[in-house]
Order: structure tokens, then C-alpha cells, then sequence
């Protein structure tokens, strides 16, 4: 790996953003902007007290960035706490999953972030009456089209997106944290088994090893991982926090061998650490790698796409290696989702839609 941006300085230390210049600043406040952790990186430095010795400018885009983030949270808050309204009597288990878990538990990656959805977790036999609670609450579909809904429904692992119809707040019902189409199965029974209540809800989160073993397996293994710092940054955050409490790598070990996930404990563990300087035990990193590392090539090709394409570009638009490496990734992640002729078959229907979306072309004057 050989990024070096000031952004990624900044992830590893945010008290190094005091001495950028400004062409770094320049470069380094889109990417944190297009990367979500601006109100991160605002609120570390709020914390470390650190904020009054930023140039003005500067300080007004982190405080804003913090601002945003505080009002994500309370509008968080106030989802779970109308989820609860709604699903508490079905006294079915309900585990609240990757942000809404970190913002209700109380948990570092919580700190400045961004939200555009609450997912839950529920038993796949409760996925039905679940659904039609919420329908009957205000909830409505994302995905009326019935390509969309046998997608979801069928090979996924969880229900097409729901928005409220009012609040239009979104939200996500997983019966699973991996497709049903996919490579890798972690069994969802173990996970709901060992999840752990919310003080004072009804809700669940995931215990500390499957928190993250799920935001790897999010990460490796069902995402594009383009552009997907912030996921990183949370790995970091969940690692530095649960790493100092006994038996904690032992056990991430071991769950990660019952659950099927070693191989994205993998590459969560030498991304983390590459990356953010992210403390792996050297004995953990060794007996992951010799249980489910990927092979010599596999992982040298691993670390130039991701090198090129974790970090966000400043524009909207990646190009060179960075775009190639990009599309490479995004083809990853549909080979890691789907066999290959499922595979061709949801490639080939989305790119009719996508050429039936696209507006008429004027047609040349006639002669």
C-alpha cells in the first residue's frame, strides 16, 4: 500500500490536519466530504480540543460537518424509538445493525457519522409478520417493480428497502448479513442466539466478534469497496475498542472459523492495520491469514485495486487506474453475490432497464 493522503494522515492521527497546507486542505476536505467522515474527523478533534487551532475556514467546515452528523443521530434516536412503537409487541427478537447498533450501544464509530438508513435483523420465519407490521404502519416499498421485489426477495438476504411515508426515513429488514446467492452463509441463528439487549429497549445488537465479523463481511465480501473508507474507519474504531477486553481475539478467531467469515476477517484485519495503523495482534493476523487467507496473487491484486480505489477522489469522477481499479471491484462484488449465469442473467436485465430509463436522443433533422 502506498497511499499516503493527508486525509488517511488524518484518519491515523486527526491532530496532523493542524499543519496542512492549504493545497492539502484543498484536497484533503472533498475527499473526507465524498469519504463521510468529515464529522469524524470534527468531532476527534472537538474532543481532543484541538479545533480552535485549525485556520477559520477550515474550522467552519468541520463544525458545520459536526452539526449534520448530530442532527443524523437524533433522527436515529427517534427512528429505533418508532420501530419500537411499532414491533415491541411482536416479541420477536430484533437486532439492530451496523449504525443504529453503534449510535443505541453507545459505540466509537457512532462519533460524527453520517446515516442514510436504519437496518435491522430478524428471524426469517418472523420476516412476514414483521413486514406487514410496518406496512400497516406507514412504511411503504422503495421497489414496486416486480424484477426488483423477486430480486430482493428470492436471492438476497433482505427485504427490497422500505421508506416511511411521512418521516422518509429508509429502512432495511434483514433476514440475513450475507445473500441467500452467495458465496459464503454465516448461519443467522448464531448471530440472533448471541446478541445482546439495548438498555432500556426492546432492541438487540450484535455481540462484539459479530459486530465485526458482520462490518467485514458488509465490507469484503458483499460490498463494491470503492470508496468505502468510513466502513474501514468503523472497523478501526470496533477493534481498538473490543481488542483490550480478554479473550476478545481468541474469540474473534474462533467465531469467525464457526460463522464462515475468516476470509473477510482477513482483509478486515490487514486493510485495518495497513490503512489506519490499526493494532492486530502479529499471532491473530498470522492465524487468520494461514486459515483463510486468500492466495500469494489473489491478495498482491487485492491491495493495488483497493489501494486505488478505498480513498475517494476529490470530483465525483475517478479516472485512470483509480476508475479501473473501481469497475474491477465492482465486478468482485457481484461475483462474490451471485453464480455466474444468475450473475449474467441480473447484469443482462439491468442494463435493458437502464437503456429503457435513458431519455429519447433527438433524432437528426431530415433532409
Amino acid at each position: 500500500m502506498h497511499q499516503n493522503t493527508p486525509l488517511l494522515r488524518a484518519l491515523r492521527c486527526p491532530q496532523n490536519l493542524i499543519s496542512l497546507t492549504a493545497a492539502e486542505w484543498n484536497l484533503c476536505l472533498p475527499q473526507a466530504r465524498r469519504a463521510r467522515v468529515l464529522g469524524r474527523l470534527g468531532v476527534l478533534l472537538n474532543e481532543q480540543g484541538l479545533l480552535q487551532q485549525l485556520p477559520e475556514k477550515m474550522r467552519e467546515h468541520l463544525d458545520a460537518a459536526r452539526a449534520v452528523s448530530s442532527l443524523h443521530e437524533r433522527t436515529v434516536r427517534w427512528e429505533v424509538n418508532r420501530l419500537e412503537r411499532v414491533l415491541a409487541h411482536l416479541n420477536a427478537p430484533v437486532v439492530l445493525l451496523k449504525g443504529a447498533a453503534y449510535v443505541m450501544a453507545g459505540l466509537p464509530p457512532a462519533r460524527g457519522r453520517l446515516y442514510s438508513d436504519v437496518d435491522i435483523l430478524v428471524p426469517k420465519e418472523r420476516l412476514a409478520e414483521v413486514e406487514s407490521t410496518l406496512l400497516t404502519k406507514g412504511w411503504e416499498t422503495t421497489r414496486p417493480d416486480r424484477y426488483d421485489q423477486r430480486y430482493y426477495r428470492i436471492w438476497m438476504h433482505e427485504l427490497p428497502p422500505l421508506q416511511h411515508s411521512e418521516r422518509m426515513t429508509a429502512l432495511d429488514v434483514h433476514h440475513a448479513i450475507l445473500p441467500e446467492t452467495g458465496r459464503l452463509h454465516p448461519d443467522s441463528a448464531l448471530l440472533l442466539d448471541s446478541a445482546q439487549f439495548v438498555s432500556g429497549t426492546c432492541f438487540k445488537v450484535l455481540a462484539p466478534a459479530d459486530m465485526i465479523l458482520h462490518s467485514a463481511a458488509h465490507m469484503f465480501q458483499d460490498g463494491e469497496l470503492a470508496g468505502s473508507l468510513r466502513d474501514l474507519t468503523d472497523l478501526d474504531d470496533l477493534l481498538r475498542y473490543f481488542g483490550g477486553r480478554d479473550g476478545f481475539w481468541e474469540e474473534l478467531v474462533t467465531r469467525a472459523r464457526r460463522l464462515g467469515l475468516l476470509r473477510p476477517l482477513f482483509y478486515a484485519l490487514h486493510y485495518a492495520q495497513q490503512i489506519l495503523d490499526t493494532p492486530v495482534r502479529p499471532a491473530v493476523q498470522v492465524a487468520v491469514k494461514k486459515a483463510g487467507g486468500p492466495p500469494a496473487l489473489v491478495l498482491h491484486i487485492m491491495d493495488a485495486l483497493v489501494d486505488r480505489a478505498l480513498v475517494p477522489t476529490a470530483s465525483e469522477n475517478a479516472s485512470g487506474t483509480a476508475g479501473l481499479a473501481r469497475w474491477l471491484l465492482y465486478i468482485r462484488s457481484h461475483w462474490l453475490r451471485m453464480p455466474p449465469l444468475l450473475l449474467t442473467r441480473h447484469l443482462f436485465q439491468k442494463s435493458l432497464r437502464r437503456r429503457s430509463l435513458e431519455p429519447d436522443r433527438p433524432q437528426p433533422n431530415q433532409p
